[in-house]
């Protein structure tokens, strides 16, 4: 029995699921202070009776339709249009594209995959160095992770709901202040790439027919974020609901209208957004009996009681809070480290005075930079595996983007108001 809290590092290193070494974990507690294990499986019937978990499925097989159509081409297109004329404008029509596509599937990676064929032979054709345009595409996949309808503001949003702080929070909240920060990360990387291309030539302005073909191309989607954002934005829709919106909308233009999407690849379609779905919900329910151990075991007091010896400023906390969560979104998805250590890190945050809601958007903000962060930053393999580029060049390439964004953490960390002016 004595060797068995030495035993689970062991299995996670050598591989095993991650659920199942959070549920040991559990079991493992809760045996030691004698509690009924039954207590695992009510915490798993809780996660089935959360309303807003239904918005998970639904978003993301939202973004899996999306990315199986041709909607990532019409969008960027788009983008060109109204951006591309300026100095550097292929570059911006990158960065926002790539905010836009990942806001709506949650993941970085799929966005590089997705985008990354269509933006990186574009931006070298258009004159950009080929460093340059490795660094933007691999930085750009990981932009949009502030805007709604993220999967992680949602999963955070759920997380803190069941941490039982007494705080409240919505997931409405968390959407309306991740907007600003999520706007100033883009448009500081935005000034950033015309400095840096103010060199290239000026592509010609687009005529009105030219504008015209591109608004009707993309007739069927351009409603899309008007509709879902501002129906969240503006109180018209709960989370779930907009995510049902959201997808029956998709469904209705990629399947039924347009027909991009053959009625045969759905099943697959919905076989592959669901398997990553049960990966975060499973990892969800255990951690939350996890999560109920650490309470009824009064872990989180204790833990603040100890960094409190140590760390009295919370300006001081929070710059060692940015250094761990880089270092952990180097070496872990963005769905883990939520459900594992935001329930650890809340109650020490909010001893210190922060609002869960600004902690929420130091996270994702941080998160967002770990998967850049070498050694070991997920987008950046994902980059060098895409584009056929040694690690060490994506490295260089991804530097001054990464040297920026890191600005923005600290601008975010130690300006609240960013956060929390919409909001409040």
């Amino acid at each position: 029995m004595t060797l068995l809290p030495y035993l689970l590092p062991a299995l996670a290193l050598i591989g095993a699921p991650l659920f199942a070494i959070i549920a040991a974990g559990a079991m493992l507690g809760f045996y030691s202070v004698e509690t009924d294990l039954a207590v695992i499986a009510i915490e798993i019937y809780r996660v089935a009776e959360m309303p807003v978990l239904v918005a998970i499925p639904l978003f993301t097989f939202s973004g899996y339709l999306l990315g199986e159509s041709r909607a990532p081409q019409r969008l960027v297109r788009l983008s060109e249009v109204f951006l591309g004329w300026l100095p550097g404008g292929l570059a911006v029509v990158a960065l926002f594209a790539c905010a836009f596509f990942t806001a709506f599937t949650g993941a970085s990676g799929v966005t590089i995959v997705a985008l990354g064929a269509l933006l990186h032979p574009a931006l070298k054709q258009a004159g950009y160095s080929p460093r340059f345009s490795l660094g933007l595409v691999t930085t750009s996949g990981s932009l949009g992770l502030l805007f709604a309808p993220s999967l992680p503001l949602i999963l955070y949003g759920v997380v803190v709901q069941q941490s039982n702080l007494g705080t409240p929070l919505s997931i409405d909240q968390l959407f309306v202040a991740g907007l600003l920060p999520g706007l100033m990360m883009i448009l500081l990387l935005v000034v950033y790439t015309l400095w840096h291309n103010r060199g290239l030539p000026r592509p010609p302005r687009p005529n009105l027919t030219e504008v015209g073909q591109t608004l009707r191309g993309c007739f069927w989607e351009l409603p899309l974020p008007i509709v879902v954002l501002g129906g969240i934005y503006g109180g018209f829709f709960a989370i779930s609901e907009a995510a049902a919106v959201t997808l029956l909308y998709i469904f209705l233009i990629e399947v039924i209208i347009l027909r991009e999407i053959p009625w045969r690849r759905v099943p697959e379609i919905i076989r592959q957004s669901m398997i990553m779905v049960g990966g975060i919900l499973i990892i969800l329910a255990v951690s939350l009996a996890t999560t109920n151990y650490l309470i009824d075991t009064d872990v989180p007091r204790r833990l603040f009681e100890t960094i409190r010896e140590y760390v009295v400023n919370p300006l001081t906390f929070l710059i060692l809070l940015n250094i761990f969560l880089l270092i952990l979104g180097a070496i872990l998805d963005i769905f883990s480290a939520l459900i594992l250590v935001v329930p650890l890190i809340l109650p020490v945050a909010v001893g210190y005075g922060i609002d869960p809601i600004h902690l929420g958007i130091i996270f994702l903000a941080n998160m967002q930079i770990g998967y850049l962060t070498p050694p070991v930053g997920l987008n950046l393999f994902i980059a060098s595996y895409r584009f056929e580029r040694p690690i060490a060049e994506i490295y260089s390439s991804t530097l001054p983007f990464l040297l920026i964004l890191l600005l923005t953490v600290l601008l975010i960390t130690y300006w609240p108001a960013l956060s929390l002016c919409l909001v409040r």
